[in-house]
């Protein structure tokens, strides 16, 4: 398990053509359990916790993944993600800290924007490699792995025709990702705790230039509240499946 295993279930994304809602995000922070399903077989294997806190001229947004004391002994993982934003939840700065065993990197993109165009500087730092700068551009609003979340929870979704599918941009740190939204629908879903809440459904997949997938599909259960908060999200493995959990 890496942390991009956990963002891809905890972020999806917008663009203008969606119909958004005002949100305020001031000093928030959500729990997540990451669950991995072999068949009958449930395992608490890690944690993520996404928080926020509003500054003068934005936000400073955190999301850190980490596994469990069982699975550190087959394959530790501590990553953290990190993303300054503007008062619209433009991403100004992104920054990806991986720790995975004895792996470590760190990915830095700078945005800049230019009208509708978004660029971006990527610097990629490697232990005993030279630094590599990435240059990246979209004719659109793009987004990173950590921004794009926030922007997910402002999509008014009541408004949303059932299977209408759209494609956004985001800049990864190494490459240029499209990130395409399905909507499902409004379902009634059981929780890990036995609760039931109002959600819409969404699925989400990532690809490359070319068409190739960056992922497998992915679907997600949104809070139907004013909170749009992430509930429950599911993606398949090579062997099971993995699924996170709001906790609180």
């Amino acid at each position: 398990m890496n942390l991009k295993t956990i963002t891809l279930t905890l972020v999806l994304a917008i663009t203008a053509l969606l119909p958004a809602q005002a949100q305020n995000f001031a000093n928030e922070r959500l729990n997540y359990q990451i669950i991995f399903q072999w068949g009958m077989i449930w395992k608490h294997a890690g944690d993520a916790t996404l928080s926020i806190n509003k500054k003068a001229s934005g936000y400073q947004a955190m999301l850190t993944g980490k596994t469990r004391s069982w699975a550190d002994k087959v394959y530790p993982v501590r990553d953290t993600l990190k993303c300054t934003l503007n008062s619209q939840l433009q991403p100004l700065k992104y920054e990806k800290l991986t720790h995975e065993k004895n792996y470590y990197a760190r990915d830095v993109v700078d945005f800049s924007y230019n009208y509708s165009h978004t660029s971006a500087k990527c610097y990629r730092y490697r232990t005993e490699k030279p630094t590599e700068t990435i240059e990246l551009s979209a004719k659109c609003q793009a987004y990173d792995m950590l921004s794009v979340f926030y922007m997910l929870r402002t999509i008014d979704y009541d408004a949303l025709v059932r299977d209408k599918a759209i494609t956004t941009v985001i800049f990864s740190g190494k490459e240029k990702e499209y990130l395409t939204i399905r909507y499902k629908g409004r379902e009634n879903i059981k929780l890990r705790d036995g609760s039931r809440r109002d959600a819409h459904r969404i699925s989400f997949k990532f690809t490359q230039k070319n068409g190739k997938r960056s992922s497998d599909d992915l679907d997600a259960w949104m809070s139907a509240d004013k909170d749009r908060i992430p509930l429950q999200i599911e993606g398949k493995l090579p062997v099971g499946k993995v699924k996170c959990y709001y906790t609180k």
